[in-house]
């Protein structure tokens, strides 16, 4: 099934002389649980791609289907944005962005609770959550009292709160220990496998690039997947 599907997707900021695209006919597919990498260089549109795509800013033309279901089209939004976000998408950040003052089992509860969950059954959902990321013994923990591993941890609970067939992960290993990466991006495969969902990681961390399915490397706006080998070569420095 096609978790994701983006058709012709543009977007320009600012017109005439100052006008800047920072996305250029972008198509894409991405299938219920396949886990995609985006790369390239700062500026190359992969943040702004999953911003218009989550209709946090709005494309300038283009399609956007989720689960087959139109969700722009002829520059036009067709859904209630911020339901659409709550319910259908995912967010896992590089800073974490958890409340400080709840705890670990709160953070996670209270993406349900915004979507009408009693306070009850997102509390024991979320308890669930954390066992099956491997935390619970944190529960209750306040997020300065975790350490990087942990929070990241909470903040991938938080974003499977709702069960969004679409995770989308912005830097998600970038502020970690290469040992502590890679047991995130373990654990983002398991989530897409185990929970069907797509999860589309914008990343600069070559060290961990082997454990997507699809990689895309962005440029000037523009997308073209590439096979991982590639990378080095794409990453290394121009000879003097």
């Amino acid at each position: 099934m096609t978790a994701l599907s983006v058709r012709g997707l543009s977007k320009v900021f600012g017109s005439g002389d100052l006008a800047v695209t920072a996305l250029d006919d972008v198509e894409l597919d991405v299938r219920a649980g396949e886990l995609v990498a985006l790369i390239g260089p700062s500026g190359s549109g992969k943040t702004t791609l999953l911003l218009c795509v989550s209709l946090i800013i709005p494309p300038s033309a283009g399609v956007i289907k989720i689960n087959d279901k139109d969700i722009y089209r002829d520059g036009q939004v067709r859904v209630d944005a911020r339901r659409f976000r709550r319910e259908m998408i995912g967010f896992v950040f590089q800073a974490h962005n958890l409340i400080p003052f709840l705890s670990a089992l709160d953070n996670v509860a209270l993406a349900m609770q915004l979507n009408g969950v009693s306070n009850a059954d997102a509390r024991r959902r979320a308890r669930d959550l954390l066992d099956y990321l491997e935390i619970s013994h944190r529960a209750d923990y306040l997020p300065a009292n975790l350490s990087g591993g942990e929070q990241q941890r909470v903040a991938i609970g938080r974003a499977l709160a709702n069960e969004p067939p679409l995770i989308f992960a912005d830097e998600p290993t970038a502020s970690l220990d290469t040992g502590r990466g890679m047991k995130v991006m373990e654990l983002l495969k398991r989530v897409a496998r185990e929970k069907n969902s797509a999860i589309i990681a914008v990343t600069h961390d070559v060290r961990m690039i082997a454990g997507f399915d699809t990689i895309y490397r962005m440029e000037d706006g523009r997308m073209a997947q590439i096979d991982a080998n590639s990378i080095e070569s794409h990453s290394a420095p121009p000879a003097p």
